[in-house]
């Protein structure tokens, strides 16, 4: 997608808007026309030279009238800018925003959050300003054409001197194309990496504490902000030298015109009505010539912006950043739709054959891993760390790109698991739990009704009652971010009751109980069987209550199946888990 179509795309979004804004700022950059030849007719008056017979009174007060008008005009032209701009800065940071929370997991963005964070900020600013400023060269050039028919009326060789700089200036534009877009793609560059290690030193402070690497880090940081520093002194100095030579450009034009002006008054062939006319108008072409410098200028530095916003998109159509969706802007918000799972909710059966996943950069991973869950069935993946555990159950969920396999749930294909598995069909709980600085009540229903008994049973089947009551204000408890307030132990079980209360076919614990002692985990267990009724359980763990509980253990050596079976039998014809079983405690 080019430059010019990807912003031709958003300026449709809101086509009537944009049309409106376009309208508002051309009467403003032609309202200067009326005042002009007002003003010519006053010198003229003076003169004796008039061709109307308006009085200097009746000239004063349209020129009053004239500015009044032009104040009221640029009023309503900014309401009609912002509301434009803020609707295409909305679009994009939606689209973008809806496409990495549909990304499987491991390629959501292809860099930091922080770096992501500051294309979701920089870039879409950047082309909000550039389809801004499209309005105001439009506007510009209208007002450009028309006072150049009236000029050239009066004076050719001093029309053809008062745009010569504009020749100038779309020129050094041309030629300085690479430098702008080197310079800004560097600029943002080198932000995104102090916005990402800034995000990167907040979510480790207790690792860089404990590791004492305080001043390695901070060097390292310090670093960062010098390139990013010396990066944005070349953006900024470009810009200041474009800048420089559009004014300058313009002010040597405007030299030449005095001159030739004198010249033609004193020959007789130009009036000072005609001087003033001039003189007025050369004013709003002299800033249309700078600001039509700076619209080339912006255009030049959206392509930087563009190409940024499709790296988030990782191959994906660049349509999806143009793609028409309402952003409810006015009145109520929509009630969120609950995510529609679509034919054949219950599960009988959950088949893989030969799932293979490998990570690019290491070459580690699952391949031609196969899985049998019958319904209401309790596996136990299990293995060494590094084994690929929860690569295998990411891969089965959808949340790596499965390279490799066939996914059947009762018999029927699954074609993207990353849409199909959800619930009802299916819950799950990541290694790491993710939780978010709110209550305890909207970390476990996470946009679900607040259904007192759903909630109090989730609760109870995470072993969390006792944890509520110590709490200062039960489920009304703000946990901080990343549930800072909570032990390990707590923030895995929040997640838990997170997935119980969504009462899916499928549970996927990745872990669960690794910062779990020996009784709680034994009484999650049991309230688990207590409540299942039927509902399929895959775990990853190598804890003995969770293997001893398991109708099927699945080991895994190296990314591939080593051996199958329960747990008495394994235990007598698989090395590698005799190996985990009596290595735990």
């Amino acid at each position: 997608m080019t430059t010019f179509s990807f912003l031709w795309k958003l300026t449709c979004y809101r086509a009537g808007r944009y049309w409106l804004n376009v309208f508002a700022w051309t009467l403003i950059y032609l309202a200067p026309i009326l005042p002009g030849l007002f003003t010519k007719q006053f010198f003229d008056l003076l003169t004796g030279h008039s061709a109307y017979g308006l009085g200097v009174g009746a000239l004063v007060a349209l020129l009053i009238g004239a500015a009044i008008a032009r104040s009221v005009l640029i009023l309503f032209g900014f309401v009609t800018d912002v509301q434009f701009r803020f609707r295409i800065g909305g679009l994009l940071r939606r689209n973008m925003l809806n496409h990495v929370l549909k990304e499987p997991g491991a390629k959501a963005i292809p860099y930091s959050p922080g770096e992501a964070i500051s294309s979701f900020r920089d870039d879409v600013d950047q082309v909000e300003e550039t389809v801004s400023w499209s309005v105001d060269a439009f506007g510009m050039t209208i007002f450009a054409a028309v006072s150049c028919f009236i000029l050239v009326g009066i004076n050719a060789q001093l029309t053809l001197w008062v745009f010569l700089p504009l020749v100038i200036v779309v020129t050094v534009a041309q030629l300085s194309t690479t430098l702008l877009q080197k310079y800004r793609a560097a600029s943002r560059e080198a932000t995104s990496q102090v916005t990402g290690a800034i995000s990167e030193m907040f979510s480790t402070v207790q690792s860089i504490q404990v590791a004492g690497a305080e001043d390695r880090v901070i060097g390292r940081f310090k670093a960062l902000n010098d390139q990013r520093r010396e990066a944005m002194l070349k953006d900024k100095l470009i810009n200041s030298v474009l800048d420089s030579i559009f004014s300058n450009a313009v002010n040597i034009g405007t030299g030449l015109i005095l001159l030739l002006a004198a010249q033609s008054m004193r020959d007789g062939s130009f009036t000072v009505g005609d001087f003033a006319l001039f003189v007025y108008y050369l004013t709003f072409v002299t800033q249309f010539i700078q600001n039509f410098g700076k619209f080339l200028t912006y255009f030049k530095q959206s392509t930087v912006a563009k190409d940024r916003l499709q790296q988030l998109l990782q191959g994906a159509s660049p349509e999806k950043l143009t793609a028409y969706h309402p952003l409810h802007l006015r009145g109520e918000l929509p009630e969120p739709e609950a995510a529609a799972a679509g034919g054949d909710v219950r599960l009988e059966r959950l088949e893989a054959r030969g799932l293979t996943y490998r990570y690019p950069e290491t070459g580690r991973g699952v391949e031609g891993v196969n899985l049998e869950l019958p319904r209401g069935s309790f596996t136990v993946v299990t293995g060494r760390v590094g084994s690929g555990k929860t690569t295998l159950v990411r891969a089965l969920l959808g949340l790596l790109p499965m390279q490799a396999g066939d996914i059947r749930w009762n018999g029927e294909r699954v074609g993207a698991p990353g849409d199909f598995f959800i619930p009802p069909r299916s819950a799950y709980t990541p290694q790491i739990p993710r939780l978010y600085s709110d209550t305890m009540a909207n970390n476990i229903l996470l946009g679900l009704p607040a259904e007192q008994d759903r909630l109090t049973q989730a609760i109870r089947a995470a072993v969390l009652e006792t944890d509520l009551e110590r709490l200062p204000q039960g489920l009304e408890t703000v946990i901080g971010p990343r549930g800072v307030k909570l032990s390990g132990g707590q923030a895995q079980r929040t997640a838990a009751a997170r997935m119980f209360v969504r009462e899916a076919e499928l549970l996927v614990f990745d872990d669960l109980s690794s910062a779990l002692d020996v009784d709680t985990e034994r009484r999650l267990w049991e309230r688990l069987e207590e409540q299942r009724q039927g509902t399929t359980c895959l775990v990853v763990s190598h804890r003995k209550a969770a293997l001893a509980r398991a109708d099927r253990i699945v080991v895994l050596k190296n990314g591939r199946v080593d051996a199958v079976g329960k747990l008495e039998e394994l235990l007598d014809s698989s090395e590698e888990l005799r190996s985990l079983w009596y290595r735990e405690d």
